[in-house]
């Protein structure tokens, strides 16, 4: 175990609550959402940004430290990869995302260059037995995925929106439809239930005039499947309409023609 300070939090590890001052380890479990320290190798002209913890957009460049989380992500317009079989520092892995999502890149999108390639430092430790310096791997994601997830069952209105792939407009659409119900004076709740670990959008439905806000990504889940897609969104709409709103907007983020679960 050894101390780190890193430079950047990326948003995907908001759950997580850390400081600048880590401790990690070498013992890194290859498996989704596990959050681990690496240092960025390349600096970048397009596509290098990282959204932070605050959901601010950072720049990154050439020896940032940063944390982010191991996972995959199958992006039609984006960089694809997948999860690597093994992990341990000094590995070199590319970031696949804006939220920060780590893993091994497959393809790139031309007009967004290569990725940035990144060193492994360790995983992340969190110290949850009170007194007892007993570290064990921090993960993305602050509550359990059930499975099977319950069946949805709310008599609140309910406005899903999806579209054919990702940057199709559906976020903005979603905004529109937020702001028009916040002005009418209807209490508004909405979440984000696939795609790829990003607080972008959730956030622009908070900014819009949503109540509460919610993502895939809050169970740990740093980019959806057809296999737990399903059980999320059941999740995510019995959480938001406990919350008793007049209505709930979410959003199946990627597209139709995607592989994240929509």
């Amino acid at each position: 175990m050894q101390s780190v300070i890193v430079d950047k939090i990326a948003s995907v590890a908001i759950d997580a609550e850390l400081s600048k001052e880590i401790r990690v380890a070498a013992n890194i479990p290859a498996e989704e959402g596990v959050l681990i320290a690496v240092e960025i190798l390349n600096n970048k002209s397009r596509y290098n940004t990282l959204e932070l913890t605050s959901g601010r957009m950072a720049a990154l460049k050439r020896g940032d430290v940063i944390v982010g989380a191991l996972g995959h992500r199958k992006a039609l317009f984006g960089y694809s990869g997948h999860l690597p079989e093994a992990v341990a520092p000094g590995d070199v892995l590319q970031i696949l995302n804006l939220g920060g999502v780590i893993g091994v890149c497959d393809s790139i999108n031309p007009t967004q260059g290569p990725p940035f390639d990144c060193r492994v430092l360790g995983v992340v430790l969190e110290f949850p037995y009170l007194g007892q310096r007993v570290g064990r791997p921090a993960r993305a994601g602050a509550r359990e995925l059930l499975s099977p997830a319950p069946p949805a069952a709310t008599t609140v209105p309910v406005l899903a929106i999806a579209g054919t792939c990702m940057n199709s407009g559906k976020t903005a659409a979603a905004a529109a439809i937020i702001s028009r119900f916040a002005h009418n004076g209807l209490t508004i709740d909405a979440f984000k239930a696939t795609g790829v670990a990003l607080r972008r959008d959730v956030l622009a439905m908070e900014d819009a005039g949503a109540r509460n806000i919610a993502i895939f990504s809050d169970f740990g889940v740093v980019c959806t499947t057809a296999v737990n897609a399903p059980a999320l969104t059941r999740l995510l709409l019995n959480s938001l309409a406990a919350q008793k709103p007049a209505v709930i907007v979410f959003e199946l983020g990627d597209g139709l023609l995607g592989s994240f679960g929509v």
